[in-house]
């Protein structure tokens, strides 16, 4: 059987990335604990490849419980010390204590959390149309806003690079290449929801 033709990031890389690229990359997530995961996940992987953390990712469960922010925000400096010995996850102390400040952060926020997310995007995904890889993005004036707005309320490593990943990620932009056989269906999914 021929392989679909794929956006060329995930190729080369192992079968997890390709099911994270075939099955989850840019499928927007409208409940606030995939968008939590997400802010996570992607903090975690600032100054690191997507593949590191995405191997790391069920190690990254186990260790934030679900990415349950209730008990996040309750990690003190025990669980602190006990996760800087975890090989399952980046063991990098500034990262470890953001992802329990923006658990505080998150539980702050009023209202609903992903709906403001989305608020930014104008509540359904921008549908890019990107031939070549060499032309996505790696920021836009919406995760600018984004970033602003996340670092006004607590949270921390938002900076608009790691907030335009997390934005294709969540399917709050579709930046899959026009080749790739993910690109309409992601389409689709995009026109469903709004």
């Amino acid at each position: 059987m021929r392989e679909p033709t794929r956006c060329t990031w995930p190729l080369g890389g192992n079968e997890l990335y390709l099911e994270y690229h075939d099955k989850e990359w840019g499928v927007p997530a409208w409940d606030d604990r995939t968008q939590f995961e997400f802010l996570i996940l992607e903090g975690a992987q600032a100054g690191l490849s997507w593949s590191t953390i995405l191997n790391k990712r069920e190690g990254y469960r186990a260790a934030f419980v679900g990415f349950d922010p209730e008990r996040i925000a309750r990690f003190g400096k025990r669980d602190v010390a006990r996760l800087m010995k975890d090989p399952g996850i980046v063991r990098n102390r500034l990262k470890i204590e953001s992802a329990i400040g923006n658990a505080k952060a998150f539980l702050a926020f009023q209202g609903d959390f992903a709906r403001h997310l989305w608020s930014f995007v104008g509540g359904k995904p921008i549908q890019n149309n990107i031939a070549l890889a060499g032309k996505v993005p790696a920021t836009s004036p919406e995760s600018d806003a984004l970033s602003k707005d996340l670092k006004k309320r607590g949270f921390r490593f938002v900076g608009s690079t790691i907030i335009y990943a997390h934005m294709q990620a969540t399917g709050m932009v579709n930046d899959h290449l026009t080749s790739c056989f993910r690109y309409k269906q992601c389409k689709a999914l995009g026109k469903k929801a709004a």
